[in-house]
Protein backbone atom coordinates (compact mmCIF):
# COMPACT_ATOMS: atom_id res chain seq x y z
CA UNK A 1 0.00 0.00 0.00
CA UNK A 2 1.28 3.28 -0.56
CA UNK A 3 1.27 6.40 1.47
CA UNK A 4 -1.43 7.82 -0.76
CA UNK A 5 -3.54 4.68 -0.28
CA UNK A 6 -3.01 3.47 -3.80
CA UNK A 7 -3.28 -0.89 -3.98
CA UNK A 8 -1.06 -2.88 -6.42
CA UNK A 9 -3.03 -5.20 -8.82
CA UNK A 10 -6.26 -4.49 -7.80
CA UNK A 11 -7.99 -5.41 -11.23
CA UNK A 12 -10.79 -7.34 -11.00
CA UNK A 13 -10.24 -8.83 -15.19
CA UNK A 14 -7.64 -11.15 -14.04
CA UNK A 15 -7.85 -11.74 -10.40
CA UNK A 16 -8.74 -15.12 -9.56
CA UNK A 17 -12.58 -16.06 -9.47
CA UNK A 18 -12.22 -16.28 -5.84
CA UNK A 19 -10.54 -12.93 -4.56
CA UNK A 20 -13.76 -10.90 -5.29
CA UNK A 21 -17.12 -11.56 -5.40
CA UNK A 22 -20.47 -8.85 -6.58
CA UNK A 23 -21.78 -6.86 -4.03
CA UNK A 24 -23.88 -4.09 -6.11
CA UNK A 25 -25.08 -3.19 -9.68
CA UNK A 26 -25.60 0.32 -8.55
CA UNK A 27 -23.55 1.77 -5.95
CA UNK A 28 -26.08 3.05 -3.42
CA UNK A 29 -24.19 5.75 -2.30
CA UNK A 30 -22.71 6.93 -5.42
CA UNK A 31 -26.28 7.05 -7.08
CA UNK A 32 -27.54 9.13 -3.50
CA UNK A 33 -24.60 11.59 -4.07
CA UNK A 34 -25.91 11.57 -8.34
CA UNK A 35 -29.60 12.10 -7.05
CA UNK A 36 -28.48 14.94 -4.27
CA UNK A 37 -26.43 16.92 -6.99
CA UNK A 38 -23.05 16.45 -5.55
CA UNK A 39 -22.04 14.49 -8.74
CA UNK A 40 -21.82 16.30 -11.84
CA UNK A 41 -21.68 14.45 -15.09
CA UNK A 42 -22.11 15.73 -18.63
CA UNK A 43 -23.23 12.85 -20.50
CA UNK A 44 -25.09 9.71 -19.79
CA UNK A 45 -22.88 6.91 -19.08
CA UNK A 46 -24.15 2.94 -17.56
CA UNK A 47 -23.65 2.56 -14.13
CA UNK A 48 -20.73 0.76 -13.47
CA UNK A 49 -20.52 -2.39 -11.18
CA UNK A 50 -18.68 -2.90 -8.26
CA UNK A 51 -17.00 -5.42 -6.43
CA UNK A 52 -16.06 -5.94 -2.73
CA UNK A 53 -12.26 -7.58 -1.83
CA UNK A 54 -11.47 -10.25 0.87
CA UNK A 55 -10.94 -8.83 4.38
CA UNK A 56 -7.38 -8.78 4.75
CA UNK A 57 -4.87 -6.75 7.63
CA UNK A 58 -5.18 -3.20 7.62
CA UNK A 59 -2.18 -1.69 6.59
CA UNK A 60 -1.98 1.17 8.93
CA UNK A 61 -4.20 0.19 12.05
CA UNK A 62 -2.60 -2.95 13.97
CA UNK A 63 -5.67 -5.74 14.91
CA UNK A 64 -7.77 -3.93 12.06
CA UNK A 65 -8.99 -5.68 8.52
CA UNK A 66 -9.66 -3.86 5.80
CA UNK A 67 -12.20 -4.19 3.07
CA UNK A 68 -12.21 -2.32 -0.25
CA UNK A 69 -15.19 -1.70 -3.13
CA UNK A 70 -13.90 -0.77 -6.54
CA UNK A 71 -15.23 -1.01 -10.15
CA UNK A 72 -13.20 -1.14 -13.52
CA UNK A 73 -12.44 2.76 -15.41
CA UNK A 74 -13.14 1.87 -19.28
CA UNK A 75 -14.89 3.08 -22.37
CA UNK A 76 -14.90 6.49 -23.13
CA UNK A 77 -16.03 8.33 -20.59
CA UNK A 78 -13.53 6.61 -17.97
CA UNK A 79 -12.09 9.59 -17.15
CA UNK A 80 -15.71 11.45 -16.20
CA UNK A 81 -17.20 8.37 -14.09
CA UNK A 82 -12.71 8.74 -12.35
CA UNK A 83 -13.70 12.60 -11.46
CA UNK A 84 -17.18 11.37 -10.19
CA UNK A 85 -16.10 8.92 -7.90
CA UNK A 86 -13.06 10.93 -6.48
CA UNK A 87 -15.08 13.41 -4.94
CA UNK A 88 -17.28 10.62 -3.10
CA UNK A 89 -13.51 9.60 -2.04
CA UNK A 90 -12.16 6.96 -4.30
CA UNK A 91 -8.87 6.50 -5.78
CA UNK A 92 -7.38 5.07 -8.54
CA UNK A 93 -4.98 2.06 -9.16
CA UNK A 94 -4.25 2.09 -13.13
CA UNK A 95 -7.61 1.30 -14.73
CA UNK A 96 -9.52 0.68 -11.40
CA UNK A 97 -10.98 3.45 -9.12
CA UNK A 98 -11.54 1.92 -5.27
CA UNK A 99 -12.78 3.36 -1.74
CA UNK A 100 -12.02 1.67 2.00
CA UNK A 101 -15.33 -0.32 2.59
CA UNK A 102 -14.88 -1.55 6.45
CA UNK A 103 -17.52 -3.64 8.45
CA UNK A 104 -16.58 -1.80 11.43
CA UNK A 105 -13.81 0.94 10.95
CA UNK A 106 -14.20 4.63 8.94
CA UNK A 107 -11.06 6.06 10.28
CA UNK A 108 -9.44 6.40 6.15
CA UNK A 109 -11.12 9.95 5.76
CA UNK A 110 -10.28 11.59 2.01
CA UNK A 111 -8.22 14.96 2.16
CA UNK A 112 -8.05 17.34 -0.22
CA UNK A 113 -5.80 20.83 -0.32
CA UNK A 114 -7.66 23.75 -0.96
CA UNK A 115 -4.89 24.84 -3.65
CA UNK A 116 -5.72 28.92 -3.98
CA UNK A 117 -6.37 29.20 -0.37
CA UNK A 118 -2.68 27.35 0.57
CA UNK A 119 -0.72 29.39 3.16
CA UNK A 120 2.81 27.68 3.58
CA UNK A 121 4.13 27.40 6.89
CA UNK A 122 7.64 28.45 7.67
CA UNK A 123 9.15 24.83 7.40
CA UNK A 124 7.19 24.13 4.21
CA UNK A 125 9.06 27.69 2.66
CA UNK A 126 12.19 26.92 4.14
CA UNK A 127 11.73 23.69 1.75
CA UNK A 128 10.32 25.21 -1.14
CA UNK A 129 13.85 27.31 -0.83
CA UNK A 130 16.20 24.63 -0.33
CA UNK A 131 14.97 22.82 -3.17
CA UNK A 132 14.17 26.04 -5.56
CA UNK A 133 17.13 24.73 -7.89
CA UNK A 134 15.31 21.48 -8.79
CA UNK A 135 13.82 21.38 -12.57
CA UNK A 136 10.53 19.94 -13.08
CA UNK A 137 8.85 18.35 -15.89
CA UNK A 138 5.05 17.17 -16.74
CA UNK A 139 5.76 13.80 -18.85
CA UNK A 140 3.55 11.53 -20.64
CA UNK A 141 2.69 8.40 -18.24
CA UNK A 142 5.71 6.51 -20.05
CA UNK A 143 8.20 4.49 -17.32
CA UNK A 144 11.90 4.24 -17.77
CA UNK A 145 14.44 2.66 -16.20
CA UNK A 146 15.74 5.85 -14.45
CA UNK A 147 12.36 5.79 -13.05
CA UNK A 148 12.16 2.38 -11.82
CA UNK A 149 15.60 1.95 -10.10
CA UNK A 150 14.87 5.40 -8.26
CA UNK A 151 11.68 3.31 -7.21
CA UNK A 152 13.69 0.23 -6.27
CA UNK A 153 15.64 2.35 -3.92
CA UNK A 154 12.82 4.49 -2.43
CA UNK A 155 10.76 1.06 -1.36
CA UNK A 156 13.70 -0.52 0.05
CA UNK A 157 14.65 2.17 2.62
CA UNK A 158 11.19 3.55 3.21
CA UNK A 159 8.87 0.52 2.71
CA UNK A 160 10.89 -2.83 2.68
CA UNK A 161 8.14 -5.21 3.92
CA UNK A 162 5.49 -3.56 1.63
CA UNK A 163 3.17 -4.50 -0.72
CA UNK A 164 5.10 -2.93 -3.96
CA UNK A 165 8.69 -4.40 -2.43
CA UNK A 166 8.59 -7.26 -4.66
CA UNK A 167 7.51 -4.96 -7.64
CA UNK A 168 9.26 -5.75 -11.04
CA UNK A 169 9.92 -3.69 -13.56
CA UNK A 170 6.70 -5.08 -15.89
CA UNK A 171 4.81 -4.07 -12.62
CA UNK A 172 6.04 -0.60 -12.36
CA UNK A 173 5.39 -0.05 -16.28
CA UNK A 174 1.48 -0.98 -15.29
CA UNK A 175 1.13 1.05 -12.28
CA UNK A 176 2.37 4.35 -14.71
CA UNK A 177 0.93 3.43 -18.28
CA UNK A 178 -2.72 1.45 -17.72
CA UNK A 179 -4.55 4.86 -17.06
CA UNK A 180 -7.78 5.84 -18.78
CA UNK A 181 -7.91 9.21 -17.49
CA UNK A 182 -5.92 12.41 -17.82
CA UNK A 183 -2.27 11.03 -16.17
CA UNK A 184 1.64 12.60 -15.79
CA UNK A 185 4.69 11.43 -14.25
CA UNK A 186 6.61 14.97 -12.77
CA UNK A 187 9.53 14.40 -12.50
CA UNK A 188 12.08 16.10 -10.51
CA UNK A 189 15.62 16.66 -11.04
CA UNK A 190 19.32 18.15 -10.10
CA UNK A 191 19.86 21.15 -12.85
CA UNK A 192 20.86 20.14 -15.96
CA UNK A 193 24.99 19.90 -16.91
CA UNK A 194 26.31 20.92 -20.64
CA UNK A 195 22.64 20.04 -21.70
CA UNK A 196 21.96 16.93 -20.29
CA UNK A 197 19.42 15.81 -17.62
CA UNK A 198 20.16 16.42 -14.46
CA UNK A 199 20.08 13.56 -11.70
CA UNK A 200 16.35 12.14 -10.84
CA UNK A 201 15.77 12.99 -7.75
CA UNK A 202 12.17 12.72 -7.36
CA UNK A 203 8.50 11.58 -9.22
CA UNK A 204 4.94 11.12 -8.98
CA UNK A 205 2.29 9.78 -10.60
CA UNK A 206 -0.21 12.37 -10.72
CA UNK A 207 -3.85 12.96 -12.65
CA UNK A 208 -5.15 15.72 -13.62
CA UNK A 209 -9.17 16.24 -13.32
CA UNK A 210 -11.35 18.93 -13.92
CA UNK A 211 -11.29 20.57 -10.19
CA UNK A 212 -7.58 19.55 -9.03
CA UNK A 213 -4.54 17.04 -9.61
CA UNK A 214 -4.59 13.92 -7.69
CA UNK A 215 -1.70 12.34 -6.20
CA UNK A 216 -1.68 8.97 -6.97
CA UNK A 217 2.37 7.72 -6.13
CA UNK A 218 5.42 9.20 -5.56
CA UNK A 219 8.67 8.65 -4.43
CA UNK A 220 12.35 10.10 -4.10
CA UNK A 221 15.70 9.90 -2.90
CA UNK A 222 16.55 8.99 0.41
CA UNK A 223 20.00 7.37 0.59
CA UNK A 224 22.83 8.53 2.27
CA UNK A 225 23.20 12.07 1.24
CA UNK A 226 19.56 12.72 -0.25
CA UNK A 227 18.03 16.00 -0.12
CA UNK A 228 15.94 16.25 2.95
CA UNK A 229 12.17 17.25 2.43
CA UNK A 230 11.82 15.98 -0.79
CA UNK A 231 8.58 14.24 0.17
CA UNK A 232 6.70 17.32 1.49
CA UNK A 233 8.35 19.19 -1.92
CA UNK A 234 6.14 17.35 -4.44
CA UNK A 235 3.49 18.35 -2.49
CA UNK A 236 3.93 21.68 -2.21
CA UNK A 237 4.89 22.18 -5.91
CA UNK A 238 1.83 20.13 -7.07
CA UNK A 239 -0.51 22.62 -4.54
CA UNK A 240 1.53 25.51 -6.36
CA UNK A 241 0.80 23.72 -9.85
CA UNK A 242 -2.92 23.90 -8.86
CA UNK A 243 -3.29 27.29 -7.85
CA UNK A 244 -1.57 28.96 -11.02
CA UNK A 245 -3.49 26.46 -13.23
CA UNK A 246 -7.02 27.59 -11.51
CA UNK A 247 -7.48 23.90 -10.30
CA UNK A 248 -8.94 24.42 -6.82
CA UNK A 249 -7.86 21.02 -5.44
CA UNK A 250 -4.85 18.77 -4.49
CA UNK A 251 -5.98 15.42 -3.62
CA UNK A 252 -3.76 13.77 -1.22
CA UNK A 253 -5.65 10.01 -1.03
CA UNK A 254 -6.73 8.84 2.73
CA UNK A 255 -5.74 10.46 6.24
CA UNK A 256 -5.61 8.03 9.09
CA UNK A 257 -5.81 9.31 12.87
CA UNK A 258 -3.79 7.30 15.08
CA UNK A 259 -1.45 6.75 12.09
CA UNK A 260 2.09 7.95 11.89
CA UNK A 261 2.29 7.43 8.22
CA UNK A 262 -0.75 9.53 7.50
CA UNK A 263 0.05 12.33 10.08
CA UNK A 264 2.24 14.61 7.52
CA UNK A 265 -1.09 15.07 5.59
CA UNK A 266 -2.26 17.27 8.00
CA UNK A 267 0.44 19.85 7.78
CA UNK A 268 -1.14 21.48 4.57
CA UNK A 269 -3.72 23.71 4.93
CA UNK A 270 -6.41 24.80 4.51
CA UNK A 271 -7.88 21.29 4.21
CA UNK A 272 -10.79 19.57 3.66
CA UNK A 273 -12.08 16.17 5.10
CA UNK A 274 -15.10 14.09 3.34
CA UNK A 275 -17.57 12.90 5.38
CA UNK A 276 -21.31 11.93 5.50
CA UNK A 277 -21.84 15.48 4.60
CA UNK A 278 -19.84 16.20 2.08
CA UNK A 279 -16.42 17.93 1.75
CA UNK A 280 -15.69 19.94 4.89
CA UNK A 281 -12.71 22.01 6.55
CA UNK A 282 -10.48 20.28 9.00
CA UNK A 283 -9.88 23.09 11.18
CA UNK A 284 -9.33 20.99 14.55
CA UNK A 285 -5.99 22.35 16.62
CA UNK A 286 -5.27 19.05 17.87
CA UNK A 287 -5.11 18.03 14.07
CA UNK A 288 -3.71 21.24 12.51
CA UNK A 289 -0.67 22.01 15.04
CA UNK A 290 1.50 24.95 12.99
CA UNK A 291 0.45 27.99 13.10
CA UNK A 292 -1.21 29.30 10.12
CA UNK A 293 1.15 31.88 8.26
CA UNK A 294 -0.59 34.37 5.49
CA UNK A 295 1.70 34.45 3.53
CA UNK A 296 2.90 34.18 -0.22
CA UNK A 297 4.96 31.35 -1.73
CA UNK A 298 7.73 32.11 -3.47
CA UNK A 299 8.48 32.97 -6.89
CA UNK A 300 8.80 29.54 -9.24
CA UNK A 301 11.80 29.35 -11.76
CA UNK A 302 11.02 30.15 -14.97
CA UNK A 303 12.32 26.89 -15.71
CA UNK A 304 8.90 25.17 -13.68
CA UNK A 305 6.22 24.34 -16.62
CA UNK A 306 2.82 23.80 -15.29
CA UNK A 307 0.00 20.81 -16.15
CA UNK A 308 -2.13 22.91 -18.73
CA UNK A 309 -5.19 23.19 -17.85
Amino acid sequence: MSPHGTPRGLNPLFAPPDLFFRVYDEHKEFRNHLRKGRVEVSAPFRFPKFFVTNPSPCPYLPGKVERKVFTELNGRNAGELNEALGRIGFRRSQSVAYRPSCVDCSACVSVRVLAEEFSASATQRKILRRHADLEVNACRPWSTEEQYALLRRYLASRHPGGGMAEMDEQDYADMIEQTPVRTYVIEYREPSVDGRPGKLVGACLSDQQADGLSMIYSFYDVGEGARKGLGTYIILDHIVRAARAGLPYVYLGYWVEGSDRMAYKASFRPLERLGRDGWRRMDAPELLPEPQIAEQLPARSPRRILIDA
